[in-house]
């Protein structure tokens, strides 16, 4: 097995290589308006480093998400088009259960039990679900106002967790999710013989740009 790793729903450009028992490279920047141009480097980089070819590489991991619309797209586009290319399974993993992975088996968050993640959906907004532990999650993802929120005083990470302290007072690291992590989990769940999710966008509200209802009839004079 050798699982190429991505994902681009949140502001970091995250890209690891996982052979089945260990994480062999890994890169992560955070920039969130510059992940098409990020991400293609950030594959040759990881490859570079493990001293391998692309055709070496078994299957995809992308994360599907929740996140905005534009950089969301750039892994999943990026992730089918290896996928067809090699002729290997494109595999679907939920960006906020990477994140709820690393909180889990990281040494900086150190959370044992129930949970939040959040991220940033701008908009005063957040992704969000809730975990019972690192690998379970016990709620969709949904993307609500912090203030709507009551997660009954329960450890959160995440980049949204961290923007608004009076909704996550124990808001801790990791902030963004990495392509480590998800990598990992989905080595996991493979190795266990699970089925992962299909590589389609977790987008939870409409995108910005809207069809005008009604148009501008123009004729002729």
């Amino acid at each position: 097995m050798l699982l190429l790793a991505l994902d681009t729903a949140t502001p970091a450009v995250t890209v690891a290589l996982h052979d089945g028992t260990s994480v062999v490279a890994a890169s992560s920047q955070v920039d969130a308006r510059r992940h098409g141009e990020l991400l293609l480097p950030a594959v040759d980089r990881v490859l570079t480093e493990a001293g391998l070819r692309l055709d070496a590489v078994t299957g995809i991991v992308v994360g599907v998400g929740p996140g905005p619309y534009t950089g969301l797209r750039v892994g999943l586009m990026t992730a089918d088009t290896f996928g067809l290319a090699l002729g290997v399974p494109v595999h679907g993993l939920c960006t906020l259960d990477g994140l709820a992975y690393a909180a889990g088996t990281e040494a900086e968050a150190g959370i044992e039990g129930p949970f939040v993640v959040a991220t940033d959906a701008r908009r005063k907004e957040v992704y969000w679900a809730r975990y019972a532990d690192s690998r379970t999650r016990v709620t969709e993802p949904a993307v609500d106002r912090p203030g709507d929120l009551d997660i009954g005083g329960l450890p959160a990470v995440g980049a949204g967790a961290l923007l608004y302290p009076d909704t996550f007072p124990d808001a801790r690291a990791p902030e963004h999710v990495s392509a480590a992590s998800l990598a990992s989990l989905a080595a996991e769940r493979l190795a266990a013989g699970e089925e992962l999710e299909a590589p389609r966008p977790l987008y939870l509200r409409r995108p910005d740009a809207q069809v005008p209802k009604n148009y501008k009839v123009v004729t002729p004079k």
